[in-house]
């Protein structure tokens, strides 16, 4: 989190002084491209949203080799993807300079706010640059894009490649490959259930606004037990403590921290259904088709939230809500009752509605 602040503030100041200084590129004679570069820096959730835009560029141009830069905290995602040639981490010096130093037919600039990717598309000298025009940043491309906050994520980036010709997405049933090997993995850490339907959770979140609670977890958890079904917790190293303590009676099986990404996404795909917050995870679930209660209040629904009937969303409405904007949420001083008012009876009757129509 430290370095994602620091990141941030170093894009407010040095990022608008770049755009400044920077001259607007001059637009070009298009021609189809040979090589791309889509920069994406930021969470798993809009990488996993991007992958659709990804494949629909590769069935455009089927010859065309894909690069994607982006974080190390993301950038597993574009792994499962079988479409990414190569992944060069943002945060890496050594492969922000490859990237601006690569010869790219064109640069996808898929970052909605901040300065500093538009200020890399730019440098590359890529001879069509596209990208949201939502402050000064869209001066650096010769195809700026309108941004709106109202669309599903992405369709917005789908929008992104309409200058490409692309308007429609290739009909997959996901984007999502994941390695064998890493399927395997999941089911030998899944064993210890001996082949029992389960329910998947993820308490996790990169903020305490976005997150409902271990206690009001390990109650669900202790219900979905009494009915039959385990769960299994999934996150990372920073969710281990929490996962302990939803399943501290035995109800089920934490792998918080003991799982790569893509064995995560391999749980998933075993469970019934996926309950968790407003999060990449999230989103690895839709992509898989697999069903999700999922519990919403500083982001924005409309944006984040599943649209289909086999996606149930949980969210109180207030009027301070949603408060999250371009990646930012301000610090709440109500104590997130956003998420808080939302209780486990709800959650549970979901989950039961869920479960009743599979």
């Amino acid at each position: 989190m430290l370095k994602i602040r620091l990141l941030k503030s170093i894009d407010r100041f040095l990022g608008t002084v770049a755009v400044f200084f920077m001259k607007k590129p001059r637009r070009t004679p298009w021609r189809e491209p040979r090589t791309v570069l889509f920069i994406r820096p930021g969470g798993i959730g809009d990488a996993v949203l991007l992958l659709r835009a990804i494949r629909a560029v590769r069935e455009k141009f089927p010859e065309c080799t894909i690069t994607v830069l982006a974080e190390k905290r993301n950038a597993a995602i574009f792994n499962l993807s079988g479409t990414v040639a190569r992944t060069l981490f943002y945060d890496r010096l050594g492969d922000l300079v490859a990237a601006v130093r690569g010869t790219f037919d064109v640069v996808i600039d898929t970052e909605q706010w901040h300065r500093l990717s538009a200020v890399v598309a730019r440098l590359t000298g890529s001879p069509i640059l596209i990208g949201f025009a939502t402050n000064t940043r869209g001066k650096l491309f010769t195809h700026p894009v309108a941004y709106c906050h109202d669309c599903y994520e992405s369709e917005s980036f789908l929008a992104l490649l309409e200058p490409l010709g692309i308007t429609r997405y290739p009909r997959l049933a996901t984007v999502i490959e994941i390695p064998e090997k890493s399927a395997d993995t999941a089911e030998e850490k899944l064993a210890v259930l001996a082949g029992a339907p389960f329910v998947a959770l993820f308490p996790g979140a990169s903020i305490p606004e976005r997150r409902w609670g271990s206690e009001r977890f390990a109650e669900l958890a202790r219900r979905l037990h009494e009915r039959g079904l385990p769960v299994v917790v999934v996150g990372g190293k920073g969710d281990v403590q929490t996962g302990y303590r939803i399943v501290a009676d035995g109800v089920g099986l934490n792998l918080a921290g003991r799982t790569t990404l893509a064995e995560s996404a391999a749980v998933i795909a075993r469970s019934r259904l996926l309950v968790t917050g407003d999060s990449g995870l999230l989103h690895i679930a839709v992509e898989l088709r697999v069903p999700t209660v999922s519990l919403f209040g500083p982001g924005i629904e409309k944006k984040w939230a599943p649209r289909d009937a086999c996606h149930v969303v949980l969210n109180k409405h207030l009027s301070c809500s949603p408060c999250t904007r371009f990646g930012y949420t301000p610090r709440c001083r109500i104590g997130a009752r956003c998420l808080q008012l939302i209780t486990v009876d709800e959650v549970e009757g979901a989950v039961s509605r869920i479960l009743e129509s599979l």
